[in-house]
C-alpha cells in the first residue's frame, strides 16, 4: 500500500490520499466502493473508501468527483464506467438528468462523459443492464421510468419512457405513481419497477442492445393495498425476488418465472419486533451473493433485519440489529459475503457489519462519518 507519510486525513468530503486500484486488490481482505453523498454542491459528489474484511474496519480515501444530489448510482468497474443521478434542484424541477462519467481506474477521479433528460422528477434509480449497453432510470416524484442506450459511455436521448398510472389507500404517499426502483432481471431479459403510489410491481421486456422497453405479458403485479413497495432485489439463483415495502414496514416474497417474466407471491414478512409502536420506514434490501441470508433496513427504528432465505424463496427472520446510524438508506455486501456496509442517511455515517458465514447474523465492526450517504456499490 502507499506509504503512510503521503497519506492526508481531512474531513468526509475533502481530498484525501488516492490509493491505486491494483494496490488495494493485490490484498484479498481489501476492496473498494464508492458512496454517494445525496447533498447540494460542495457536500455532494461520490466518494472512495477502502473495507479490511479481515478487520472490518473502513476508511475514507478521497472524494472522486462533485456531483449535485447524486441520490443514486451505478457502475461498470470493468469498463471504467459510471451513472448517476444529476439534480442540480432535486425533485423541484420538471425533469432532472442522468450523467454518464468516466472513472479513473488508477485515481477513481470522475470525468463527465454526457447528460440526458431522465424526464421525470426526483430521479432515484440507476440501473446499467448486462453488458452494459443500456442504462434504466426511475423517477419518484413523476412516477415514471426512462431508459437510455449507451455507446462509447455516452448516454442517447430517451428512448423509452412510461408513465405510470393509479393510486391507493394512504392518501399522504400513495395519491399518484411513485416509481421508486428499476432493477433488471438476473438473465437480463425483463426489468421490473416497484411503485410505491400504486402498490404495483410494473413488468416490462427489455432489449438491452437497444435500450428499448415494452411492458411484459403480465405488465402488473399488484401488492396488498397500502404496501408501498419501494425497491427490490432478486435472489442470486434468479429463481425468486424480494420487494421491501416501505409503508408497510414488510417484505414480500415472490417466486420467478425467467421464461414468461412473471413473479408469483410467495409470502410477506414483518421488519420490526412485535412490539414496535413507533414510526418507522424500510428503505433498502440486499441478499448474500450465496443466496442464503437477506437483509432489509428501517429508517425510524434505525435497525437491520437478518433473514434466513428458505429453499422454496421464503423468508425466515433471524433478528434484528441496530444500524448504527440515523436513517439506514441503502445496503452493500461485498463480493466474497463476509461484509455488509450500510448507509446511514440523515446519521452522516457509512457502519460495515461482519456476515457470521453460518448464522447470517451481523456483527458492528467500524463506521466512517460521510455527508448524506445514499447509495452504496463496490469497485472490486
Amino acid at each position: 500500500m502507499m506509504d503512510s507519510s503521503l497519506s492526508l486525513l481531512l474531513s468526509c468530503c475533502s481530498l484525501l490520499a488516492v490509493v491505486p486500484l491494483n494496490a488495494v486488490q493485490a490484498q484479498s481482505d481489501e476492496s473498494l466502493l464508492l458512496v454517494s453523498s445525496f447533498a447540494a454542491l460542495p457536500a455532494g459528489g461520490i466518494s472512495c473508501l477502502k473495507l479490511n474484511s479481515a478487520e472490518g474496519s473502513l476508511q475514507l480515501l478521497h472524494k472522486c468527483g462533485d456531483i449535485p444530489q447524486p441520490f443514486f448510482f451505478d457502475v461498470l468497474p470493468d469498463q471504467n464506467l459510471l451513472c448517476s443521478i444529476y439534480a442540480e434542484t432535486f425533485g423541484g424541477a420538471p425533469t432532472e438528468e442522468l450523467a454518464s462519467w468516466k472513472l479513473n481506474p488508477q485515481d477513481h477521479r470522475l470525468q463527465l462523459i454526457s447528460r440526458s433528460p431522465t424526464q421525470g422528477a426526483a430521479s432515484c434509480f440507476v440501473e446499467f443492464s448486462l453488458g452494459g449497453n443500456s442504462v434504466l432510470v426511475a423517477n419518484y416524484s413523476t412516477g415514471s421510468v426512462t431508459s437510455f442506450a449507451l455507446q462509447n459511455g455516452t448516454l442517447s436521448a430517451p428512448v423509452s419512457f412510461f408513465q405510470h398510472q393509479g393510486s391507493s389507500v394512504n392518501n399522504q404517499r400513495q395519491q399518484e405513481p411513485h416509481a421508486h426502483c428499476f432493477v433488471i432481471s438476473p438473465c437480463g431479459k425483463y426489468a421490473l419497477a416497484a411503485d410505491l403510489g400504486t402498490d404495483n410491481l410494473h413488468c416490462y421486456r427489455l432489449d438491452a442492445a437497444a435500450g428499448r422497453l415494452e411492458p411484459s405479458a403480465v405488465p402488473l403485479v399488484p401488492l396488498p393495498p397500502g404496501s408501498g413497495p419501494r425497491h427490490l432485489s432478486f435472489h442470486p439463483g434468479g429463481k425468486s425476488l424480494s420487494v421491501i415495502n416501505e409503508l408497510a414496514n414488510t417484505i414480500t416474497s415472490f417466486s420467478w418465472d425467467a421464461t414468461t417474466g412473471t413473479p408469483k407471491p410467495l409470502q410477506t414478512i414483518s421488519t420490526l419486533p412485535d412490539d414496535f409502536g413507533g414510526v418507522t420506514h424500510t428503505a433498502d434490501l440486499k441478499f448474500t451473493p450465496d443466496g442464503r441470508f437477506l437483509y432489509g433496513t428501517n429508517r425510524g427504528h434505525d435497525s437491520i433485519a437478518m433473514y434466513s432465505v428458505q429453499q422454496n424463496g421464503t423468508l425466515k427472520r433471524i433478528g434484528i440489529v441496530d444500524a448504527h446510524g440515523a436513517g439506514p438508506q441503502n445496503l452493500a455486501v461485498s463480493r466474497d459475503g463476509r461484509m455488509l456496509i450500510c448507509a446511514n442517511m440523515p446519521g452522516g455515517s457509512v457502519a460495515a457489519f461482519r456476515i457470521d458465514q453460518e448464522t447470517g447474523k451481523l456483527t458492528f465492526t467500524s463506521a466512517v462519518e460521510l455527508a448524506a450517504p445514499s447509495c452504496i456499490r463496490f469497485l472490486n
